[in-house]
């Protein structure tokens, strides 16, 4: 193990980490906006994330880990693990902070997130989702380099930076006269964002939403252990929420904060992509739609003041397209 996997591994997400996060990322990023949108009568707040400069929250961890690297662990450069709003976020963070950035993407990843990766100036390593392992391809590259691996949701840096979002929240809904949030509901792939919310708000109730079978998490929970996704072929839409398995720093945080967890079906994902666009005027991704497509299915019912994830609109145009229609 590299000095930098033994940083973070005893390193503890905490929530004044996400406020010191919170600080750093003030200086670089205007608040995302947080939309009302009402649901059989009742308003549910929505963190639109999508209109990030990458399309997505990713930024924020990315951020928040490469921000606090030292010189000589800049000059050493970065690898990423990511289907896309990752790899857009450290390619992002490390554009700025002049520092190289190597990312593992799968092969079938949405065209417009590899080439967008690639037009932030990083350098891309494809492998194959169903029969490789992204993190020994990492692993790899890191051990020729002395590379620091950022990673898309084991991380604490990762963790802390993503619930930001949490306190962006809390404030804005301060600023419309609203305490709370009294819920979060989170889309959930590796946990990272569901992580740092937790943190962030301790004492909202959190609820996550994965996709129909990928839910592992969801799974793992109810198990009270970590298990993997059953079947790494399933078809899905939603490739941002495509993680094999959580990590323990996640686990440990979502075992003791997550009240309930659902998933939900690729209608009821178009359906809320088709919401979104008709009624919040936005763009929002597969995988970035499932808070508000376990809303609507009636699969989680909200709270008194309640906020839910829009955690991305990185989508091809042809898969929104057929989405939507298929909504309709």
């Amino acid at each position: 193990m590299s000095g930098q996997e033994l940083a973070a591994a005893h390193k503890i997400p905490t929530h004044e980490g996400v406020r010191r996060a919170m600080a750093k990322i003030a200086d670089i990023l205007p608040k995302t906006p947080l939309l009302p949108l009402e649901v059989d009568s009742v308003t549910i707040w929505c963190k639109a994330e999508m209109l990030q400069p990458i399309g997505a929250f990713k930024i924020r961890g990315a951020w928040h880990r490469l921000s606090d690297l030292n010189e000589e662990e800049r000059a050493r450069g970065v690898v990423g693990v990511s289907s896309g709003n990752h790899a857009q976020g450290v390619a992002w963070a490390a554009k700025k902070l002049g520092i190289a950035a190597t990312i593992v993407m799968p092969s079938n990843a949405p065209r417009m997130k590899l080439e967008a990766t690639k037009a932030l100036g990083a350098d891309v390593v494809l492998y194959d989702r169903a029969t490789q392992s992204r993190d020994e391809i990492a692993a790899v590259l890191i051990a020729k380099s002395g590379a620091t691996l950022v990673h898309a949701f084991g991380d604490p840096w990762v963790i802390e930076g993503q619930g930001t979002a949490g306190i962006e929240i809390t404030e804005q809904l301060k600023g419309f006269g609203l305490s709370g949030p009294d819920m979060i509901i989170s889309c959930c792939g590796g946990g990272g964002l569901a992580s740092g919310l937790a943190l962030a708000c301790p004492d909202a109730d959190i609820a996550i939403v994965e996709p129909e079978g990928w839910d592992d998490i969801i799974r793992s929970l109810d198990a009270g252990k970590i298990l993997p996704v059953k079947d790494l072929n399933h078809p899905t839409y939603c490739d941002a929420l495509q993680t094999p398995q959580t990590y323990p720093v996640n686990f440990d945080i979502l075992q003791s904060r997550v009240s309930q967890g659902v998933s939900v079906t690729t209608d009821e994902v178009a359906t809320a992509m088709r919401v979104v666009f008709e009624k919040l005027h936005l763009v929002v991704e597969p995988g970035g739609a499932v808070a508000l497509a376990a809303v609507l299915a009636g699969k989680i019912q909200p709270k008194n003041v309640t906020a839910i994830t829009l955690s991305g609109g990185n989508v091809d145009r042809d898969v929104f397209v057929k989405l939507l229609a298929q909504a309709a």
